[in-house]
């Protein structure tokens, strides 16, 4: 249902208490009489008037009506969701990771502090952390708010889609499908999803994929046949580090019904079922579990041998993810390789296996002890842990959300653009208004002044130090990594190797991250950006850095 515009309040030109037609404006006392009556008459006409010209206010984006969805389209470009999303402040991104560990599976639900889980992820979503918005939405629908609920779930989406925000996109058409906050309707549902899928969402590719891997129209009701783009689709995702589609994508590699089951095609169905895993997808491990296992098809199983070691290894990290999804294991490799790789020892002990396998972040730098904005007050006061950064965003009036913000004003003087410099930027709350700026020596509020918005950074940005939620990750004494090599060159030490794009890569969020770590064997070549992980990065952009090279033979060993 359409919203009506701001100007139609039940008070236009057709509800006035009379109709000035009856009145006419002779010079006589009668006329002088009704002369406040018709004057008030006609400001009324004319305040309608100007209401009715107003533009009217823009349709809510939950009632946006994107192009249908469309199954038999001939080609799908791959969008990346990393490359569209606005910046994220480090502060609130400290605030999302410490709202994650709270809500860790780990913690009995009875036991989780949802006021602070809330609290802490209300804050980062205040700093515009689209992340942070879209787990808070969770939150409300959910009620863990007790004074927030699903209209506010929906609302929090809204506004994360007029940022251009892909998985907002996502997220609506799911509650389009669900009937959550909004009228159950799944045309519109397909629809927004197939957007937030052109947009570079991992999430809706997959969805949509999956319902497009009919082998023929009708053979599957409800689903579509469009295997080529489903393939696309699958890929795309898993490029993102959106781990489910690793499942499909082996399906449609190799087996009989889909593709030929060759050698080649065999052992790319594995791969991406071994990345799918890493990615923290329970069916792959499972699906890795029952083909090293017991393969239900032997002759075409993409295993290339019977292993029960392997299969035990698999079902392992399996349970774990079935237990916890946001689990990752991007060190796979080190505790259990893709044949012809011999598995290491294991001394049977679950948590030494998940230890070893996951990814690897180096214990927080020490900040420096103060800085002139530690030690400033007020609006003025940035956590010595952090420095700041200019975006290219401006506001004028008031702060279009809460964050740093500087006055400029380009079109000044020198003198003027050199008072301005002097002023630090400041915090400020979401509608906030921005104080006027005034000369020392001259009272009048300088014009056309614009406030540049800038984003909290880590004191330490240029170091290589991934970061993760506490409890998600094996943490190391901080360090600087023990070398670095480009992407050309072949591994020269066995270990876990972190790739690193540095600071302004549009995919710098993607890359830099525990789950792209890779435990890489002296004289093997590092993965290809473009070939291995089908992402539009060269090899010269990446920097490959290594963080650990303790090897495998510590998993005969107890955890410590």
């Amino acid at each position: 249902m359409a919203v009506p515009p701001e100007s139609d309040t039940g008070r236009d030109s057709n509800s006035v208490d009379f109709d000035t037609h009856h009145y006419s404006v002779g010079v006589n006392m009668k006329s002088f009489l009704y002369m406040p009556i018709l004057l008030m008459a006609l400001f009324s006409m004319s305040l309608s008037a100007c209401q009715a010209k107003e533009p009217p206010m823009q349709p809510l984006p939950r009632n946006e009506k994107p192009p249908l969805f469309q199954p038999h389209v001939a080609d799908f470009p791959c969008k990346i969701e990393a490359a569209a999303v606005p910046p994220i402040d480090a502060q609130a991104d400290q605030w999302f990771r410490e709202s994650l560990a709270r809500d860790s599976a780990d913690i009995y639900t009875d036991d989780k502090d949802y006021q602070a889980i809330v609290r802490l992820m209300q804050q980062a979503a205040q700093r515009r952390h689209w992340k942070a918005m879209l787990n808070l939405a969770s939150l409300y629908i959910e009620r863990r708010d007790p004074g927030r609920g699903v209209e506010d779930a929906v609302k929090l989406v809204e506004e994360l889609m007029r940022l251009g925000v892909p998985a907002a996109y996502d997220r609506m058409g799911t509650y389009y499908l669900n009937g959550t906050g909004v009228p159950g309707d799944s045309t519109k549902g397909y629809a927004f999803m197939q957007k937030a899928a052109q947009m570079g969402n991992a999430a809706s590719m997959h969805y949509l994929a999956e319902k497009m891997r009919a082998g023929e129209d009708g053979a599957l009701p409800g689903y579509w046949s469009n295997i080529p783009i489903a393939i696309k689709m699958f890929e795309c995702a898993l490029s993102q580090g959106y781990g489910p589609a690793g499942e499909y994508l082996s399906v449609l590699y190799a087996n009989p019904g889909y593709a030929e089951p060759t050698e080649s095609n065999k052992a790319r169905a594995l791969q991406v079922l071994q990345d799918g895993t890493k990615f923290g997808c329970h069916e792959c491990a499972i699906s890795l579990f029952v083909e090293f296992g017991d393969p239900i098809d032997l002759k075409n199983s993409p295993a290339p041998y019977i292993d029960p070691a392997r299969a035990k290894r698999y079902q392992t990290i399996g349970h774990a993810l079935q237990f916890d999804p946001s689990d990752r294991f991007p060190n796979l490799d080190k505790v259990l390789p893709l044949p012809p790789a011999a598995l290491p020892p294991w001394n049977g002990d679950r948590d030494t296996l998940l230890y070893a396998a996951r990814g690897v972040t180096l214990a927080p730098s020490k900040p420096p002890s103060s800085t002139p904005t530690s030690q400033a007050t007020g609006q003025y006061f940035l956590d010595a842990a952090y420095a700041l950064r200019a975006t290219g965003e401006t506001a004028t009036g008031n702060a279009s959300f809460e964050g740093y913000w500087k006055p400029q004003a380009p079109a000044q003087s020198e003198p003027v653009q050199q008072h301005i410099a002097t002023i630090q930027p400041g915090l400020y709350k979401k509608g906030e208004n921005f104080p006027a700026i005034r000369l020392p020596d001259d009272h009048r509020p300088v014009p056309g002044i614009a406030w540049k918005y800038y984003i909290t950074i880590p004191h330490d940005h240029d170091a290589v130090a991934p970061r993760a939620p506490k409890g998600m990750t094996r943490e190391m004494p901080h360090s600087a990594p023990l070398r670095s090599t480009t992407a050309d060159e072949n591994c020269t030490v066995s270990g876990i190797w972190q790739p690193w794009l540095k600071s302004g890569h549009p995919l710098q969020a993607l890359i830099n991250q525990p789950s792209r770590q890779s435990w890489i064997v002296k004289g093997q070549p590092f993965p290809h950006p473009e070939r291995d992980w089908h992402l539009p990065i060269t090899e010269q952009d990446v920097s490959w850095h290594l963080l650990d090279d303790s090897g495998p033979q510590g998993l005969d060993a107890d955890i410590k």
